[in-house]
């Protein structure tokens, strides 16, 4: 299960929870006739797809790019995933590429990975913990809600398949559920809508508001606010591989019970491109740094500098 590692204080509370896996099945293009046709529970759907999010295994491993954009501005970042942890390098902000002594810093930044193995133990240790979490959200998704059929959608791009029908499943808080724990206490005050590719059971988005406040946990003491609002898109980005494209976080509250809690962002995801599945953190990061001077001597468009077609090499 592979989960986009952009760096947020308080709001994998909320963003994190409904990200989702990255390898589809390839199956022709069309919603199954007897979902509408027959009485069947929309449930079914969601818990085939939540079972296939956490039981197919994430092999693919990526290059891509994020732009994070809040009230003070936007940081684009060039991530790869590896064995070993997402190694991230920033290259702009605000659209301009860093200055020399911000390049130094974030440089330096990376360094203490390689040199300190401590470092990289402890971020693996972490991008694993918030995994685990995000896990037993997922898991909940059938049990803590109640669906409702309310249409049809065609994928489009950063949402699904492009051109592929996605079902379309409103939903509101399960009365009868009960949440294990303060991981699973924030679903108790959610309502929304899901895309859903019922052929290859993915969960193409997810649109929801908080109707009530809620409480989180993880050690936090705090809440969210009545009114907060998120959107998580995913989308295919290859013929066997769906990742993130898009969380929009709009959301206030209090953390420790009296400090203010302000969270507005948004973050774009693109420009996927595969890397060999034994690239080393150490590897990684040559390959950030190639891209990150690339992307400083001329920034594109629209687009990480190109690559031939195929697979990153291993070796550089």
């Amino acid at each position: 299960m592979s989960i986009p590692p952009t760096t947020r204080p308080i709001w994998h509370a909320i963003a994190w929870i409904f990200l989702l896996g990255v390898v589809s099945l390839a199956q022709p293009p069309s919603v199954p006739s007897d979902f509408v046709s027959q009485e069947r529970n929309p449930v079914d759907l969601v818990r085939k797809a939540v079972h296939n999010e956490i039981n197919t295994s994430a092999n693919a491993h990526f290059m891509f790019r994020g732009t994070k954009t809040t009230p003070k501005g936007s940081t684009t970042k060039i991530y790869i995933e590896t064995s070993e942890g997402t190694a991230g390098l920033t290259i702009s902000y605000d659209g301009k590429p860093l200055t020399p002594e911000q390049r130094r810093a974030e440089q330096a930044r990376l360094e203490r990975f390689i040199k300190n193995p401590e470092e990289l133990r402890k971020k693996r240790a972490q991008e694993h913990e918030d995994a685990e979490r995000t896990t037993r959200i997922v898991r909940a998704l059938p049990d803590a809600f109640l669906y409702e059929y309310a249409g049809e959608e065609m994928g489009s791009p950063g949402i699904g398949r492009v051109g592929d029908p996605l079902v379309k499943l409103k939903f509101r808080p399960n009365p009868k559920y009960q949440p294990p724990s303060r991981v699973e206490e924030v679903l108790t005050g959610m309502q929304g809508d899901v895309l859903v590719d019922a052929v290859r059971y993915r969960i193409a988005s997810i649109d929801g508001t908080l109707f009530k406040q809620v409480g989180f946990g993880w050690g936090i003491l705090g809440h969210l606010d009545r009114g907060g609002h998120f959107i998580v898109h995913q989308q295919e980005v290859d013929d066997n591989s769906w990742e993130i494209s898009r969380m929009t976080v709009n959301f206030t509250g209090k953390i420790l019970l009296f400090k203010n809690l302000l969270i507005q962002s948004t973050e774009l995801f693109s420009d996927f491109k595969p890397v060999s599945p034994d690239l080393t953190f150490a590897q990684a990061l040559e390959l950030l740094r190639k891209e990150e001077a690339a992307w400083a001597e001329s920034p594109p468009a629209g687009t990480l500098t190109q690559k031939p077609a195929g697979t990153f090499a291993q070796k550089q």
